[in-house]
């Protein structure tokens, strides 16, 4: 038996009652903490937060009438329109007002930080403006088990929060590794090393204009790529293709131009805001070492004129690359392969199990938060 399932048959074994959130939970402006300086910079000490999902502003000297938080005294930042919120324990200034600072009532029975886990249970509808904590969450209820049980929720959703984190560091550190393994394969060079341009291995074409009209009449199982990339680039999908052979597409317009996408085993077809390489002689060179030395190159040769930026058709074709002879070439896309699966890989890796931790993490949450609930008298 657990420590948490023995605490709840010791100490609350008929349930837990649920509490209006505004008879436990504090809140204060933050008017007096409003920062002064309109000059931020990272080397100053003190952290200026805002309204909105990043709440981080910048950085500044001004100490006058800073919030002391602290691990000890920590506070949660809840935006008033968005339900955005923030765990903080650390002293700051604050740039908007729109916000709430969090804080327990004295002498109520509960921890901050088991509120902040319950808070994150709480969905309310964002596409009306309104101010939520005043007029719809503080009148909500939550269960409200003893601290020792509290405590114990809180110790596990503490472990899950610092094990994602730690798999999140260990991603980061294995990018870097990655980036600068494969810029150090990439440029080496040796006697059979040639200097290539991508026009000189790769026949260049553009997509077509597809509307999302056309995608409505015209409903398949063919992927269409336009310049997102999310879902890796897919705009939707229709009932024919262009493409099925082995190919590199790269977006050319807007704020992913240079981005690059490598297929294989697949029938597709592009929008007029992507292009399409197909390696000429595949004897020569191979299309996922293209992939690699394309996603390193490319976004070093985006035009941002006019505010759009481009990496068109014969800006892709002028970018010159070290092509060594095709074993080498296959050498690297081997090495290659494995660390790309490790960095970036969605069904394994570090990001398939930091998606399987976070949805674990999310099933005990709500498990932990879900209470018997005991009527009160």
């Amino acid at each position: 038996m657990s420590t948490l399932q023995s605490l709840i048959i010791d100490l609350c074994p008929n349930g837990v009652p649920r509490v209006k959130i505004d008879d436990l939970i504090a809140y204060e402006q933050p008017t007096k903490y409003l920062v002064a300086s309109k000059s931020y910079d990272d080397s100053y000490p003190t952290p200026v937060l805002t309204a909105g999902q990043s709440f981080l502003l910048g950085y500044t000297n001004e100490e006058h009438g800073k919030y002391a938080a602290s691990i000890h005294s920590p506070v949660i930042i809840f935006d008033d329109f968005t339900t955005a919120y923030k765990w903080v324990d650390f002293e700051f200034k604050v740039k908007s007002s729109a916000m709430k600072m969090l804080t327990a009532k004295a002498g109520a029975q509960i921890r901050l930080r088991y509120f902040w886990y319950a808070l994150s249970t709480i969905h309310i509808d964002t596409s009306e403006h309104a101010r939520y904590w005043i007029s719809k969450i503080s009148n909500l209820d939550i269960p409200l088990p003893p601290l020792d049980i509290q405590d114990e929720i809180v110790r596990i959703l503490d472990t899950f929060i610092q094990l994602e984190a730690d798999l999140n560091a260990e991603l980061e550190a294995r990018k870097v590794q990655y980036e600068y393994f494969s810029k150090l394969m990439l440029d080496s060079k040796d006697a059979e090393t040639e200097r290539v341009s991508v026009s000189d291995v790769c026949h260049i074409s553009r997509g077509v204009v597809i509307s999302k009209d056309y995608l409505r009449a015209h409903p398949g199982d063919f992927p269409v790529y336009s310049s997102q990339t999310l879902n890796n680039g897919i705009f939707g999908y229709i009932d024919t293709y262009a493409y099925d052979f082995e190919s590199l597409t790269w977006t050319t317009d807007g704020a992913n131009a240079g981005s690059i996408f490598f297929h294989k085993d697949e029938k597709f077809t592009i929008t007029n805001v992507c292009g399409l390489l197909q390696v000429r002689d595949p004897a020569r060179i191979s299309t996922r070492f293209l992939f690699y030395v394309l996603s390193a190159e490319a976004p070093k040769h985006v035009s941002a004129g006019m505010g759009n930026p481009k990496l068109m058709a014969g800006s892709m074709g002028n970018i010159q690359f070290n092509l060594p002879p095709i074993e080498k070439q296959l050498e690297l896309v081997n090495v290659l392969d494995k660390f790309d699966l490790l960095v970036n890989g969605m069904t394994g890796g570090l990001p398939a199990e930091i998606d399987a931790r976070r949805a674990q993490y999310e099933h005990y949450r709500s498990k932990l938060l879900t209470f018997n609930e005991l009527e009160l008298a």
